[in-house]
C-alpha cells in the first residue's frame, strides 16, 4: 500500500508539471486503503470540502455515519518540495512518516481494547 502510493507520487512528480492538487487522488486512495487495512472500512474521504471554521482543508474524513473525524491539510510537507523532484531522502522521510502513522494506529487499537471503568 505504501509502496504503491509513493510510486504514484513519484510518477506525478516526474512528469514535471504537477501541482499540489495533482497528488490529491493518490492521497485519497491511500487514505481509503489505510482505513480499510486498519479495520475502519466505513471511513469516507471528501477531497477539497467546503470551507470550515478551521479554514480550507484539503480533505475531510468521515466515520461512515455522517460524523466528521477530522481534517487533513496535505500541502504542509509537499509545499516545501514544490517545483522539485523528491530526493531519496525526501522519500525516506515520507516513508518514516507513514510508518509512524501505522504505529499510532496499532497503539490506538490496543487502547481501544482497554475496558473503560
Amino acid at each position: 500500500m505504501i509502496e504503491t502510493y509513493i510510486k504514484k507520487v513519484a510518477s506525478s512528480t516526474a512528469q514535471g508539471d504537477a501541482r499540489e492538487e495533482s497528488y490529491y487522488g493518490s492521497f485519497s486512495n491511500f487514505l481509503e486503503s489505510f482505513a480499510e487495512e486498519t479495520g475502519k472500512k466505513h471511513i469516507q474521504i471528501t477531497t477539497l470540502p467546503q470551507k470550515t471554521e478551521a479554514g480550507n482543508p484539503d480533505f475531510r474524513v468521515w466515520d461512515g455515519r455522517q460524523q466528521i473525524v477530522g481534517y487533513i491539510e496535505a500541502k504542509k510537507w509537499l509545499k516545501d518540495r514544490e517545483d522539485r523532484t523528491l530526493s531519496n531522502a525526501d522519500i525516506e522521510h515520507f516513508q518514516k512518516m507513514i510508518v509512524a502513522l501505522t504505529e499510532i494506529v496499532k497503539i490506538m487499537r490496543e487502547i481501544d481494547k482497554i475496558p473503560i471503568c
